[in-house]
């Protein structure tokens, strides 16, 4: 199971990367994307909105089920990965890297703090 350190985990499964100053990527992880299956549509019609730490800014359709993508922080989501509308499968291919979902503007930088760290995420999913 992948899981850098350098990232912060949800125990939704998402995690999320400053890219600068209050920029950030989040996407899932690969433990999650493992769970699901073969992603084949990602759903996100947040686009600049501004959305609460925890709240619903899309979703993943697999072939076996759909699961709600929720936000690990408040926040404006900026932009969607829009090499994920034709290849969802990104998701399953490199989650942490041509498989992040979403860029979003942080409404507080610190707030990851309070999100798990890689050691902590292992330890949740028993990996």
């Amino acid at each position: 199971m992948n899981i850098p350190s350098e990232l912060r985990y949800s125990e939704d499964h998402e995690w999320i990367k400053i890219i600068e100053g209050n920029i950030a990527l989040i996407g899932i992880s690969d433990f999650a994307q493992s769970e699901l299956g073969d992603i084949v549509f990602v759903d996100v019609n947040t686009i600049g909105e501004k959305i609460e730490e925890h709240q619903v800014f899309g979703s993943v359709e697999a072939v076996k089920t759909v699961s709600d993508l929720f936000s690990p922080v408040s926040g404006t989501v900026l932009e969607l990965n829009s090499e994920l509308e034709s290849n969802p499968q990104f998701i399953n291919d490199d989650p942490y890297g041509k498989g992040w979902i979403i860029k979003i503007e942080l409404n507080n930088p610190t707030d990851i703090e309070k999100m798990l760290t890689a050691e902590a995420y292992k330890i949740l999913i028993n990996a």
